[in-house]
C-alpha cells in the first residue's frame, strides 16, 4: 500500500474506535503511532516528536498545578463558598455555572467537575434541591469554561500547537472571546428558560462515590493558600509571556516545581494528578496528523470537501459545514478524541482555500467543546451519569438546546472575531 492510502486506512480505523470506545483512546493512538513507523510512513523520530512537544509539557505541569488545588481542598472552598450566597434553585443553577466555567477555564474541565460534583451534591442536601436539576448545569459549565483559555481543555492546546506547525499562534484568551459568550448566554438561557428542560429525579442517596464528601481538614492553611497563589502567579505569567520573555510551558514547569519541593502536593500525588491518558492521545494523534500533512492524505481529505462544497463555497458555509462535523462528532466521542482528529485535516482545508488557518482551527476547537447532548460526549458526563439518577433522553432533553445555542452563537461571532479571509 502507498503511504497515502496507509494513512487514509489507519484514519478511518482512529475515527472508528475512539467512536465506539472498543480501546482506550490512548491504546488506539499508540497503536496507529507503531503502525506508522512499522510501515516506514513515519521515521521514529518524527512519529515520537509528539512526546517532547512543549505542549505535553505543559499539559504535566498544569495537571500537577491543578492537582494540588484540587487535593489541598482550595478547589471545594472556593467553590463552597461561592454557592452559599445563592437562595433560589435558579440562583444556585447560576452560581454553579459560572463558579465552574471560570474554574474550569484555567483547570481540567474533567477536574473541575470531579471536586465540584461533592459539593453540588452536599449542597443539594442541605438546601432540599434535586441534585438532577444543579448537576447537569454543572457539567455544561465545565465544557463551555474550557474555552475561556489555551488551557481550559486539551483540544485547545492541540490547536495551538498545529497552528505553531504554520507559523501562527493564539494568545491566552482568544478561545474566551468565543467561549466567554457561550457560557454567558447558556447560564442566561438556564436561568430563565433552560432549567425547565431539567430532570427532576428524586432520592438519590448513597449512590456514588460522589454522596462521600473528601475530609480536607487535616489539609494545613498554608498549603490552601499556597495551592492557590501558585497558581494565580502561573496563570498571570502565561498571560504576559511576551513581557517577562518566559515561555507558557516552562512557567508552568516552574508553579509545579514550587508546589512539590515545598510539598504542597506530594511526589506520589503529584504523579497520580498526570492523566497518561491525554498525553498518550496527544502523543499519538501528533504522529497522525503529521502523517497526514507528509503524505498528502490530509490535503487528499481537504480536496474532497472542496469538491463537495464547490470551489467557491462561500465562508459562511464552511465555518457552517466545519462547526456541524465537530458537534456532531463530540457527542458521540470525546471531545479531545474530536479534536485530535478534525484539527489537521482543517489545517488542510484552510490551506487550500486560502483561508486563516486560526479561523477554520477556532472553529474546529469551539465546535469540538459543544459535547452537551450525549453522557458519551465528555468524561465528565459520564461522572453525573449515576449519582444524578440520569438516563440518555436527559442529556438530549436538556443538553440539545445548548448545542444549538452554542453553534449559532459560534456562526454569529466567529466570523466577526475570526473571519477567514481578514
Amino acid at each position: 500500500m502507498s503511504p497515502i492510502a496507509i494513512t487514509l486506512c489507519l484514519l478511518l480505523f482512529v475515527i472508528i474506535l475512539f467512536v465506539t470506545e472498543k480501546l482506550p483512546l490512548a491504546v488506539t493512538s499508540m497503536i496507529a503511532l507503531m503502525v506508522l513507523v512499522l510501515t516506514g510512513v513515519l521515521s521514529p523520530k518524527d512519529a515520537f516528536a509528539g512526546f517532547v512537544d512543549t505542549n505535553l509539557i505543559l499539559f504535566v505541569a498544569m495537571f500537577i498545578i491543578g492537582g494540588a488545588f484540587f487535593e489541598t481542598g482550595m478547589a471545594n472552598k472556593v467553590g463552597g463558598i461561592v454557592t452559599k450566597f445563592a437562595k433560589t434553585e435558579r440562583q444556585l443553577i447560576v452560581a454553579v455555572m459560572l463558579v465552574t466555567g471560570i474554574m474550569s477555564g484555567f483547570l481540567s474541565n474533567t477536574g473541575t467537575a470531579a471536586i465540584l460534583i461533592p459539593v453540588i451534591i452536599g449542597i443539594a442536601s442541605k438546601s432540599g434541591f434535586s441534585r438532577s436539576r444543579l448537576l447537569l448545569p454543572l457539567i455544561f459549565a465545565a465544557a463551555m469554561g474550557g474555552n475561556l483559555s489555551i488551557i481550559g481543555a486539551p483540544g485547545n492546546l492541540l490547536g495551538k500547537s498545529a497552528l505553531e506547525q504554520v507559523g501562527q499562534d493564539l494568545g491566552f484568551f482568544e478561545y474566551g472571546y468565543v467561549g466567554l459568550p457561550i457560557l454567558l448566554i447558556g447560564t442566561a438561557f438556564f436561568a430563565t428558560v433552560g432549567h425547565r428542560f431539567l430532570p427532576n429525579k428524586q432520592g438519590q442517596t448513597g449512590e456514588s462515590i460522589y454522596d462521600k464528601t473528601p475530609d480536607f481538614s487535616q489539609v494545613p492553611a498554608w498549603k490552601q493558600k499556597m495551592s492557590l497563589i501558585v497558581m494565580v502567579l502561573t496563570i498571570i505569567a502565561m498571560i504576559f509571556e511576551k513581557q517577562i520573555g518566559i515561555k507558557f510551558y516552562l512557567s508552568g514547569c516552574i508553579g509545579a516545581l514550587i508546589l512539590v519541593a515545598t510539598n504542597v502536593i506530594s511526589e506520589k500525588q503529584a504523579y497520580a494528578s498526570i492523566d497518561l491518558q491525554t498525553l498518550f492521545v496527544y502523543g499519538g494523534t501528533l504522529a497522525l496528523a503529521k502523517a497526514l500533512a507528509k503524505t498528502g492524505a490530509g490535503k487528499a481529505i481537504a480536496d474532497t470537501v472542496i469538491g463537495t462544497l464547490g470551489q467557491n463555497a462561500s465562508p459562511m458555509v464552511l465555518l457552517a459545514v466545519i462547526l456541524l462535523l465537530s458537534c456532531v462528532m463530540t457527542n458521540f466521542m470525546s471531545n479531545f478524541g474530536t479534536a485530535a482528529l478534525l484539527i489537521p485535516i482543517s489545517i488542510n482545508i484552510s490551506q487550500a482555500m486560502g483561508a486563516d488557518p486560526k479561523a477554520v482551527i477556532v472553529a474546529t476547537v469551539i465546535g469540538a467543546s459543544l459535547a452537551f447532548a450525549t453522557p458519551i460526549g465528555m468524561p465528565a458526563n459520564m461522572m453525573v451519569f449515576a449519582p444524578g439518577g440520569y438516563n440518555f433522553n436527559d442529556y438530549v432533553k436538556a443538553g440539545l438546546p445548548m448545542v444549538v445555542i452554542g453553534y449559532i452563537t459560534s456562526l454569529i461571532l466567529l466570523p466577526i472575531l475570526f473571519p477567514f479571509y481578514p
